[in-house]
């Protein structure tokens, strides 16, 4: 990878998009440290209702503990994203709007912005009623009420959310690589950072003992890098043979294929959308209920019964994921129209079976894969059974981050390298 950066150095066009990226990243991890007004930033990071956003903390790369004007980060966006595209599944109209070429795609894409914007609107709320104890009175004057307070940080949060999203969408528009995978990308990296500067400090303090904690946890994410970084090429081929077809003169078809059905073709999806449903009952309760500890007692993030709900959500959405994205009446009816056939099998229904069937079982080996994974921080600390260790390395050890991590990095090598293909394609032509 780190080639495909140099070699693409060399290319000016290629090198302005990069620059361009790199500068919209710097504004936005700017934006995560310039502190909002109206929040007491020593008393949000050490309240301990920060655990229930700490996925958005993680994602944002600490500006929720820092109380940062980009809080919200890219979550609203995200969350918004998937609402919408369940909802094309769902939804006769939407999803002749989602197949309506380029117009549809701006429709849905004005949808999501709209739905992202009310998400962002309900979790400041949901932060500034979680954090109502760390309000500052004296933000605007002394003895301002809280809830005009309170207003003005929604508005400030919301407008630093939407401005996320503008700046992950103009990453897309001008620079390399898809603008909100690489705002997670950094986000996650910069907590990780974190986390691991913070273990240290502890060794440096006197505690040499943590020293093992450490050890244990760059052999356990390298071993995990190397685990992600071999199931995400993991693919089952399914061989398809084109007939001949004789078209005036000329003879077409007669070509072999496959079908490419990857082991983990969901990716990071199943995980995300567990520990989002997960999320969701404890952003209501801290809103409606905010002193309340009965659900971070009984399902917080090192509890038995989250660890199970965990492991059967993962496996429900992976299922349910592949179902959305792989489609085997829809191929098989392709390859049928096409002229193709998969040796040994009627073209058809028999096909949509054969390949339905082989989806699921790929998909079922995928979703223990990413159950297994998801799992092992919780299950390494809980072993462990040092909260202070689980504190500290726990954003940093986290299997959603991992993998967004990798998943990033590989799609960023992939669009460097076919933007050099084109190019050098480009000066062959010419």
């Amino acid at each position: 990878m780190f080639k495909t950066i140099v070699n693409a150095f060399k290319i000016k066009d290629i090198r302005k998009k990069i620059l361009i990226t790199l500068l919209l990243l710097f504004i936005y991890r700017v934006g995560c440290y310039l502190p909002a007004v109206g929040f007491d930033a020593q008393g949000i990071v050490n309240s301990d209702t920060i655990s229930i956003f700490s996925l958005m903390d993680m994602v944002s790369g600490g500006a929720l503990s820092n109380m940062s004007v980009l809080a919200l980060g890219v979550t609203p966006y995200i969350t918004a994203s998937i609402v919408i595209q369940l909802l094309t599944v769902a939804i006769p109209a939407l999803e002749r709007l989602s197949k309506n070429g380029e117009d549809g795609r701006r429709k849905i894409n004005l949808y999501t912005r709209i739905a992202a914007l009310v998400l962002a609107l309900a979790q400041s709320i949901g932060i500034v009623v979680g954090y109502s104890a760390n309000l500052d009175p004296n933000a605007l004057w002394t003895g301002a009420p809280t809830w005009l307070i309170g207003c003005g940080v929604v508005l400030i949060l919301t407008a630093g959310g939407m401005f996320t999203v503008w700046i992950g969408e103009r990453i897309t528009d001008l620079g390399v690589g898809n603008g909100m995978s690489l705002l997670i990308f950094v986000g996650i990296l910069s907590s990780a950072t974190t986390s691991i500067k913070n273990a240290f400090s502890i060794v440096f303090g006197g505690d040499v003992n943590y020293l093992w904690y450490i050890v244990i946890f760059l052999v356990a994410v390298i071993a995990i890098f190397a685990l992600i970084v071999f199931m995400d090429g993991g693919e089952r081929r399914v061989p398809v043979q084109y007939a001949k077809q004789i078209k005036g003169r000329k003879m077409y078809g007669g070509q072999s294929t496959y079908i490419p059905i990857r082991v983990n073709g969901s990716g990071v999806m199943p995980i995300i959308l567990a520990s989002t449903f997960l999320m969701f009952p404890q952003l209501i309760i801290s809103i409606f209920w905010p002193t309340s500890t009965w659900y971070q007692q009984w399902l917080g993030t090192n509890s038995w019964i989250y660890i199970v709900l965990t492991a059967l959500l993962i496996l429900a959405f992976s299922f349910f994921w592949a179902k959305i994205s792989f489609d085997p009446n829809d191929i098989s009816k392709r390859i049928q129209q096409q002229g193709g056939f998969i040796p040994g099998i009627r073209a058809g229904r028999p096909t949509a079976e054969y390949l339905g069937k082989i989806s699921g079982r790929i998909t079922f080996f995928g979703a223990i894969f990413l159950a297994v994974i998801a799992l092992i921080p919780s299950l390494a600390f809980k072993a462990i059974g040092d909260a202070t260790s689980a504190g500290i390395l726990i954003n940093a050890f986290s299997a959603t981050g991992l993998m967004i991590v990798v998943s990033v990095a590989l799609e960023l090598d992939k669009q460097l390298e076919a933007q050099m293909l084109m190019r050098n394609y480009k000066g062959f032509l010419n």
